[in-house]
């Protein structure tokens, strides 16, 4: 029993102190990838660890006008949440640290935490620069969960017929029953759209580039976080760093769990450093194509445009998806 506890305390610093380091590592390549693309020469690779070192022992600024236990509070719930669901996620193809305790509901409140804490920090630190991130923070939010939530419960639906008798709302079962084999032509058409509706809900829920709307530097000064600076503005870049890497496990573990190991008959430890180096890679290429690429190809889009965008195409993509799956399975 204790052998059992100390080996677990052991995973979960592991995985926290690594999902960390692998945030920052996909951030700089963001951040030099983009300059890249752009003609720049941007900052090195290592700049996210500057940065949060020197917001670490920078002074953590509270405005007089501030609530002030609730602007501190905001940004320890947000790092906590996107730290919290590493324990819920397949990483490197091993089953979730906590897979047994919560599934793709939880998964679901969690990801909506850090939004709702940049929200209520936002709200709390009385500037109205962040006022006006705040309510947009409030409308995006309320806008891209839906489609979110239909592409995850699509999924998992689909999944209890082919896997009867298992959790199907549990990522592990997922990841180990990919539906791309297991579904007709028709239900492939709706895995794709559902693919393509996580795809677009994916820089939205990390607030890039065409959905930095609550930030926008160059209209509200840094609207949600105009007023954070320090330790509290470090933990909400952890934060977004740590849920960069979520996000695209998410997607890996839901559409493309897949791993090398097994193709290649590669057992023990060495198919499981080649299946963790084909996820570092998976991840790369997830967090190229849907944050790097889109934030560089597109300008910032109005609150107004970024509703309608979620509301009507994505939303009726993953209900038309949900449609082809359950037509498949008729059929």
């Amino acid at each position: 029993m204790t052998a059992t506890l100390v080996s677990s305390i052991w995973q979960g610093v592991i995985i926290l102190f690594g999902g960390a380091l692998l945030g920052m590592v996909y951030k700089g390549f963001d951040r030099k990838l983009a300059a890249q693309m752009q003609g720049r020469i941007g900052p090195p690779l290592r700049q996210p660890f500057y940065d949060v070192v020197k917001l670490m022992i920078k002074e953590n600024v509270v405005p007089d006008h501030a609530v002030g236990w609730l602007y501190n509070l905001m940004p320890i719930a947000a790092l906590v949440a996107a730290a919290t669901l590493l324990f819920y996620i397949p990483l490197g193809g091993f089953a979730p640290l906590l897979g047994g305790y919560g599934d793709l509901i939880l998964i679901l409140y969690l990801l909506a935490v850090p939004s709702l804490a940049m929200m209520v920090g936002g709200f709390a630190a009385g500037s109205p620069y962040a006022t006006v991130g705040a309510q947009r923070e409030m409308v995006m939010l309320m806008a891209y969960e839906f489609p979110l939530a239909v592409t995850l419960v699509s999924i998992a639906w689909r999944a209890s017929y082919l896997v009867p008798g298992q959790p199907v709302f549990s990522l592990s079962v997922l990841a180990a029953h990919p539906l791309w084999g297991a579904v007709g032509p028709l239900g492939v058409i709706g895995l794709v759209l559902l693919f393509g509706a996580l795809f677009i809900v994916t820089p939205a829920e990390l607030t890039k580039i065409p959905f930095d709307i609550p930030e926008a530097e160059t209209e509200i000064a840094g609207g949600l976080l105009a007023e954070y600076s320090g330790r509290n503005l470090a933990m909400f870049y952890l934060a977004d760093a740590v849920k960069m890497v979520v996000m695209a496990s998410l997607i890996i573990a839901l559409f493309f769990p897949y791993g090398l190991a097994s193709i290649f008959g590669i057992g023990g430890g060495w198919g499981s450093l080649l299946d963790v180096m084909f996820y570092l890679v998976k991840v790369f290429v997830v967090i190229f194509a849907a944050v790097i690429t889109v934030r560089v190809g597109f300008a910032r889009l109005k609150i107004d445009q970024v509703t309608r965008l979620f509301w009507l195409p994505v939303t009726g993509a993953a209900l038309l998806g949900l449609l082809l799956l359950a037509l498949d399975g008729i059929v």
